[in-house]
Parts: structure tokens; C-alpha cells; sequence
């Protein structure tokens, strides 16, 4: 049975960057095949460090047109919790009657 690979804090850091800070956006894919990681590993990871920083302010300094998706994303994201929230309450009340 082999043991799977270790990667240090550093590294997960320095590979969500990538995805994350670069210009333009660069896929999670591609970076995964640059550093030689499991493209499922690396997107845990930014899923990770992205709902880490979801409470956040985003950087002053960060271009308009990144800051711009970047507030697009966290919408999108904030509306599938809001729906799947509704049909859940929906769901409990009509079992709780």
C-alpha cells in the first residue's frame, strides 16, 4: 500500500495563488498539471481558501475587472445557499405539519 503525497502549508499556499491571484484567471487544471498535483486536491484546496476568505473585504489594491469577478462568484455562490436554504425550510415545514 503506498502513502499518499505530503504537500506543506507553503506549497498549498503558493498553488491556490496561482489559481486564485494570477492574471487572467488561470484553471485550477492547468496549475494542477504545472506543479504535478491532483487536479481534485488543488480545487479543494482554493474551495478551502476561498470560503476562508468569503467574510473578508476584498484588497484594495486588486484591478476592478478581478475585483468585479470576484464579487460575481461570491453572489453566485451566496444565491445557491440562498435556494437551496428556501427549499429546505420549505421542505421542513411541510413535514412538520
Amino acid at each position: 500500500m503506498t502513502k499518499g503525497k505530503y504537500y506543506t502549508p507553503e506549497f498549498k499556499e503558493q498553488a491556490v495563488k496561482m489559481v486564485v491571484e494570477s492574471t487572467p484567471s488561470r484553471t485550477i487544471g492547468s496549475v494542477a498539471r504545472e506543479l504535478d498535483v491532483n487536479e481534485t486536491t488543488l480545487g479543494c484546496w482554493v474551495a478551502i481558501y476561498r470560503k476562508k476568505m468569503a467574510g473578508q473585504p476584498l484588497p484594495a489594491s486588486m484591478p476592478d475587472d478581478e475585483r468585479l469577478k470576484e464579487l460575481e462568484r461570491r453572489n453566485r455562490e451566496l444565491e445557491m445557499e440562498n435556494a437551496f436554504l428556501k427549499k429546505a425550510a420549505a421542505y421542513f415545514a411541510r413535514e412538520h405539519r
